[in-house]
């Protein structure tokens, strides 16, 4: 009679349970996304598949399928699988996990697979205890969190563990899990609904299925519409179509070209909020940095990258600080398209006529033959003159006297130019541009 109410109470509970939890997946080919660590063939599948997996990290954002990827692992497995938190787990816990680990093996020759959520969150005492069991392959750790192990993990646990990282769900995966969430709530959404979801999950599958089932709710008995999903997001939906990519990122670009930075962080918000990709702006502030600032503020390709690596590294929304530090410093930089322009014209020096043979003095002399061609033969090394630059032409005769590059006068160019010049005869370069732009020959 208790196994009969216990089996009701459990099966109530599963049809209470979130959307999330509901369908979480119970094989490997039912696990949406992360194909590049579980597709045909990858060696995660391979080490799951065969149960010869040793301990690892699974490291990703949240709603990548970390835990998800655990419980499959339980159930494939023929060792015995423990699981602890490490939010409430303490070393007395880790201690009998280890005793346990140690009893089957020495009675059974089972082995043992101890899942631990948020490992990060495991102060040093705590990973201390549970790096022998590990260490001495009593028991297989898979280790899951958020953070970079490479800060949060003890060096010595990290280091007998395999790191695999989780993606972020793409569209093609969020929407997927959509249409498996509405099938196990006998609903249907309108396609700007679904859009919706997927647009504000941000690549977190749970998220986006916590969010379908209370849409789900609101509707009944109804079909979900976007209004529902606002309901449940707390957010209205911004419209956002091809369109208006273009247009806002046109918006975005011109408004720090223009030196606007309140313009330039309300476009920002404006894509981010409708969902735009981080790395799509992140590539834009890259191109910009060199397009429209350049050597008027070579520190802004740096700040550019920075952001551009903490979208990868950091995330959302933590990387908006980075991305909103990055906007402000292009557009308040001083602004030179110098590198634009001589990017055109060097493309259309090297596709012109002419042979554009390297000059014998410049080709390759370090092989014992090279000499005897003529190769290197009067080439000085800058480093031996003490002013670090020699006065020798370094391009074909055709081309020899094109100047391509022309120094803006704001920011940090002009002074750097004037450096260049006095170091490198600038009266010689001056009466070549001069000649250039005349039409002297």
């Amino acid at each position: 009679m208790t196994d009969l109410f216990a089996a009701a109470a459990e099966e109530a509970q599963s049809k209470r349970a979130p959307l999330a939890d509901r369908l979480r997946p119970i094989r490997l080919d039912d696990i949406v996304g992360q194909d590049h660590l579980l597709g045909k063939g990858r060696p995660l599948r391979g080490l799951i598949e065969s149960d010869t997996l040793g301990s690892i990290i699974l490291w990703g954002p949240p709603g990548t399928g970390k835990t998800t990827l655990a419980k499959v692992i339980a159930r494939t497995t023929s060792r015995s699988f423990e699981s602890l938190s490490a939010v409430s787990a303490s070393v007395k816990d880790v201690r009998e996990v280890l005793g346990r680990a140690q009893d089957r093996l020495g009675q059974h020759g089972q082995g043992t697979i101890l899942f631990l959520d948020e490992v990060h969150r495991f102060n040093k005492s705590q990973q201390d205890a549970l790096l022998p069991g590990v260490e001495s392959g009593l028991i297989s750790l898979i280790g899951a969190t958020t953070e970079n192990p490479s800060f949060e993990v003890n060096a010595a646990l990290r280091s007998r563990s395999t790191l695999f990282r989780l993606n972020m769900l793409d569209e093609a995966s969020l929407k997927a899990l959509v249409a498996r969430g509405l099938e196990a709530e006998g609903t249907t959404a309108s396609d700007e609904a679904i859009q919706l979801l997927v647009d504000r999950s941000a690549g977190d599958g749970r998220q986006a299925l916590t969010a379908l089932g209370v849409a789900a709710a609101i509707a009944k008995p109804d079909d979900i519409a976007t209004e529902h999903v606002e309901a449940a997001l707390g957010t209205k939906a911004i419209r956002y179509g091809v369109d208006d990519h273009y247009d806002v990122i046109s918006a975005f670009i011109k408004s720090i070209r223009g030196s606007d930075p309140d313009a330039g962080l309300y476009w920002l918000y404006r894509m981010l909020d409708a969902g735009e990709s981080a790395r799509f702006i992140a590539r834009r502030l890259v191109i910009l940095a060199s397009e429209d600032v350049g050597m008027a503020d070579p520190m802004s390709l740096v700040i550019a990258n920075a952001a551009a690596a903490a979208v990868e590294f950091v995330g959302l929304p933590e990387a908006e600080f980075n991305l909103t530090q990055a906007v402000v410093h292009l557009a308040t930089a001083p602004k030179s398209n110098s590198l634009t322009t001589a990017r055109a014209l060097a493309k259309a020096a090297a596709r012109s006529a002419g042979t554009g043979e390297v000059p014998m003095h410049l080709r390759d002399a370090h092989y014992k033959a090279a000499s005897d061609l003529g190769h290197g033969v009067g080439y000085r090394l800058p480093h031996k003159d003490p002013m670090g630059w020699i006065d020798t032409e370094h391009r074909p005769p055709e081309v020899a006297d094109q100047i391509y590059y022309t120094p803006c006068e704001h920011g940090a160019e002009p002074a750097r130019w004037q450096r260049w010049s006095a170091e490198r005869s600038g009266k010689q370069r001056s009466e070549k541009r001069s000649d250039q732009e005349t039409g002297n020959e």
